[in-house]
């Protein structure tokens, strides 16, 4: 959770606590706290941390603080507390992605709206993340690009090797506001946060979850939560003692699903595809089928998942084991501009299933600064054993496996 002063982290532990122990239960009297000085300064303070470029009205934290903080706060919160506020258009910013082939839209509040969508998203996240399922990593508390490579790592080494990998088609442009709003307020009967919330999208345009907005991450991980529900009951009616036969990881609009890889288990593939299919239908996101494609590491197949290329390797042991390496083009830019004491790796080029549209994590930095890259060509210190267990032929089991539970 975000550390904020000590009455406002009460209320979101209080907040958190609740939700969690009351799963239908609907808040209310939530907009009087968005509107507290506190809310509204911790907000401001973190926007601040994260600095960034102005938005549409071109005022900058510069500007802000020569003007005086407390007077540009006390604006905010007066305009909040008598209905005056509404957000400005936000300015649209292009970004190049996939080494400039392709670009991403985001979408820059002013730091004046910035510091609004703080206060409500320290308000409300505590609420949703109470709902919130175990495989999704993406722009969470506590949770890294690095947790969820873990566990879709961890899933090839049980067996796991069969791979549902569907393509979005412009997820955070289509997004619908009204499917939104409908999950905010399953869990919020508060009539002045929803129509806060529900300016802050139009702000943004007609449909979608837009790109650098402060409360974006947790609106989009809760318009897809219900897909990681479906995939959650999937692993809970699949299981057999520790062991289940399906594994998912998600970050952001990045999913991978792995599917356990004998023959008795071959069914399942179809069906949680289908499933699948079936949750995002409803969602009105649309599955890019020319990308989508179910892939068999034991046939030598890969596939990518944040940046990163996964397939099965033999070890000099001759067990086989899961390799993840920089996709090729993050790996040639990386190295690039690292110092020139760092050595180049040639890992394997892109083969079959090598996608090229991956977006970029927000921590792929993170995962690959420096003499860091060393480290992503050896999984097999991060798999908690002291040695990489075989996967056997025909998917049988392995006698006397143990493996840690990755939740």
């Amino acid at each position: 959770m975000i550390k904020a002063p000590g009455s406002l982290q009460d209320l979101r532990k209080n907040q958190y606590v609740k939700a969690k122990a009351e799963p239908t239960w609907r808040f209310w009297g939530l907009y009087v706290h968005v509107c507290k000085r506190e809310s509204l300064q911790e907000a401001y303070e973190m926007a601040k941390e994260n600095d960034g470029a102005p938005g549409s009205d071109g005022v900058t934290f510069e500007a802000i603080e020569e003007g005086g903080v407390e007077r540009f706060l006390q604006q905010i919160r007066n305009e909040l507390i008598t209905n005056a506020y509404r957000p400005m258009q936000v300015r649209k910013k292009e970004i190049p992605k996939d080494g400039g082939t392709k670009v991403r839209i985001l979408s820059i509040p002013s730091i004046r709206d910035r510091v609004v969508q703080g206060a409500l998203k320290l308000i409300l996240e505590p609420i949703f993340e109470a709902d919130f399922q175990p495989g999704s990593y993406g722009y969470r508390p506590k949770r890294t690009a690095h947790e969820a490579i873990h566990r879709v790592a961890q899933g090839i080494v049980e067996t796991k090797t069969k791979i549902i990998d569907l393509d979005w088609r412009a997820y955070f442009d289509n997004g619908q506001h009204s499917l939104l709003l409908e999950k905010v307020a399953k869990r919020v009967r508060d009539d002045q946060v929803m129509r806060l919330l529900k300016m802050i999208l139009k702000a943004t345009g007609k449909k979608g979850v837009p790109q650098g907005g402060v409360i974006s991450p947790v609106l989009s991980n809760l318009y897809l939560n219900e897909v990681d529900r479906m995939l959650e009951r999937a692993r809970k009616v699949t299981r057999y003692k520790q062991y289940t036969a399906i594994q998912y990881a998600r970050f952001a609009d990045d999913l991978v699903i792995l599917v356990e890889s004998h023959k008795r288990h071959d069914g399942l593939i179809a069906a949680v595809a289908k499933r699948l299919r079936e949750e995002l239908g409803k969602l009105r996101v649309q599955v890019n089928e020319e990308k989508s494609r179910i892939v068999d590491l034991r046939k030598g197949e890969s596939f990518s998942f944040l940046g990163f290329d996964f397939r099965l390797v033999s070890s000099l042991k001759g067990r086989w084991r899961p390799q993840y390496t920089p996709k090729v083009k993050k790996r040639t830019v990386l190295l690039g501009e690292a110092p020139g004491d760092l050595p180049a790796e040639s890992g394997p080029s892109g083969e079959r299933g090598d996608r090229t549209d991956q977006p970029d994590p927000a921590r792929l930095g993170e995962l690959l600064c420096g003499r860091a890259l060393e480290s992503v060509f050896r999984i097999y210190t991060r798999l908690g054993g002291k040695e990489n267990p075989a996967i056997p032929d025909g998917g049988k089991e392995t006698q006397g496996l143990r493996l840690e539970t990755m939740e």
